[in-house]
């Protein structure tokens, strides 16, 4: 299903990072399961918005997205596996401790949603120690390495 993370936000795709913001803490405000208990579809698009501010308020997802489209996080945009279906409470309650300061006891909602911890996506960090002489920094220099897995 393809998704205009500008549309769910309702701003330019032009937009500078502060007007996501703003964007995002309107939509999030307006549909926070808070102000509209048992409502299904205002935790949809609650969650949508979540989604939508983790995509457009990264440089580098935003430009993922910009060139790809939402197909570039439903792992079929061949970026493996990078989708966020599988985006849960606590990750849209961390990005409300982002917006707002940490004022909900450092990112969480007490003990609404849970706590506001980081989630990391399994090889998303590589660390590759390389020896490199001044002459290949100065001029750069392609190296082969072997993955221990």
């Amino acid at each position: 299903m393809k998704k205009d993370f500008y549309e769910i936000l309702g701003i330019d795709r032009n937009a500078t990072a502060d007007q996501i913001k703003k964007a995002y803490r309107k939509k999030a405000i307006e549909y926070h399961p808070d102000k509209n208990p048992g409502d299904k579809d205002a935790e949809e698009k609650f969650k949508a918005a979540a989604e939508a501010y983790e995509i457009l308020s990264d440089p580098d997802k935003k430009a993922r997205f910009d060139q790809y489209g939402s197909a570039a996080f439903d792992g079929s945009g061949g970026f493996g596996g990078g989708g966020h279906g599988g985006m849960n409470m606590d990750d849209i309650f961390s990005q409300f401790g982002d917006i707002f300061g940490g004022a909900f006891g450092g990112g969480g909602f007490g003990g609404f949603g849970g706590g506001g911890g980081q989630r990391r996506m399994k090889g998303s960090n590589l660390r590759i120690k390389v020896k490199l002489t001044l002459d290949e920094v100065a001029n750069g220099v392609e190296k082969k390495s072997k993955s221990k897995t």
